[in-house]
Parts: C-alpha cells; sequence; structure tokens
C-alpha cells in the first residue's frame, strides 16, 4: 500500500535541502504531470519531453538551495526551470540540425514511397551515383541497406556530426535533381 504522506510547502522544501528521498518522490509524484505539460508544449515530442524533465528535476535537486520562498512558491520557481530547460534545447544548435536531419528524410521517406515502380527505383539510384562519392556512400548504406546514422559513423569511422551533415547534403541535392 502507497503512503499517503502529504507535506506542506515549507516542509517540502526543508527536506529537499535535506536530501531527503521520500520528499523528492512526493514532489516527482505531485509535480511532474503538470511540469510535463509545460515542457511538451515547447518540445512536442513526448520521447524528448521525459528527458527534459528527468533533466529539470535534476536541476532542482542539485539547486534546491537556491530556492528563495521570498521570490515566489515553489512550483513557480520550478514551472520557470522546466520552461527555461525546453527553450534551451529548442534553441540549441543540435536540435536545430536535428529537426532538419528529420525533415529531409521525411521527405525522402515520401519521395521513396512514391516510387515503388522497380523501374523508378533504378531511376533514384542513377540520381545517387551522380551524387559525389562521400554522399553517395552515406546514401547507400543509409537509404538502400538501412544502417542507421551511428552504425555508418562507427563504420566509416567518421564522427556522428560529419555523417549527418553530409547526409543532409546528399537528401538536398537529391531534393534538388527530383524537382528539376
Amino acid at each position: 500500500m502507497k503512503d499517503t504522506q502529504t507535506y506542506t510547502e515549507q516542509e517540502l522544501v526543508a527536506l529537499l535541502k535535506q536530501r531527503a528521498q521520500p520528499a523528492f518522490s512526493y514532489l516527482y509524484d505531485h509535480y511532474s504531470a503538470a511540469l510535463n505539460s509545460i515542457i511538451v508544449s515547447i518540445v512536442a515530442d513526448t520521447n524528448i519531453s521525459a528527458d527534459v524533465l528527468q533533466e529539470v528535476f535534476v536541476k532542482v535537486w542539485r539547486q534546491i538551495e537556491q530556492y528563495d520562498p521570498e521570490k515566489g512558491r515553489l512550483f513557480t520557481w520550478m514551472h520557470k526551470i522546466a520552461r527555461s530547460t525546453a527553450i534551451d534545447l529548442v534553441r540549441s544548435k543540435n536540435w536545430r540540425n536535428n529537426k532538419r536531419n528529420n525533415s529531409l528524410t521525411d521527405e525522402y521517406n515520401c519521395i521513396a514511397d512514391q516510387s515503388q515502380h522497380p523501374s523508378e527505383k533504378n531511376g533514384l539510384r542513377k540520381l545517387v551515383q551522380a551524387l559525389k562519392e562521400d554522399h553517395k556512400i552515406l546514401v547507400e548504406l543509409s537509404y538502400f541497406q538501412g544502417y542507421t546514422q551511428d552504425e555508418i559513423a562507427q563504420m566509416l569511422q567518421l564522427p556522428l556530426g560529419t555523417v549527418k551533415t553530409r547526409l543532409r547534403a546528399a537528401l538536398f541535392q537529391l531534393r534538388q535533381q527530383v524537382k528539376i
């Protein structure tokens, strides 16, 4: 049976500052849903928002000494942390690059799905063969052989960022060729 302990905000803050695990569990149980809704409104991807939520609670745990009850309520302070953390993620360079990679990959998948005729698939391969050698290898491994970007980076001994950048450039070139 679950413990139904309740705390006033002052008691909860005092216990959190003492690093009491039950207080932190109580905090998570009672505030995670509200904080997650704030994060989801900014990030929108539920998997990533779960990671951001975890990061928020780690920040709360580490920074609880900075909380000042005279400046506002505990939830308001945690709300600021959640909102700032989510916004920082969305503004980050990695996030923007990831979104570009995903949108280009999605567009490529739509193009690939439309070309179900074998001769059209061969035409796509011909377009890929016209790419630079670096790009051609990456597209071949990723889209025709089904390797992930991480696997390609390990196989070719390239940094993951380089693989992503080259794939994005290759997909952009393919998209330009298909539009012609």
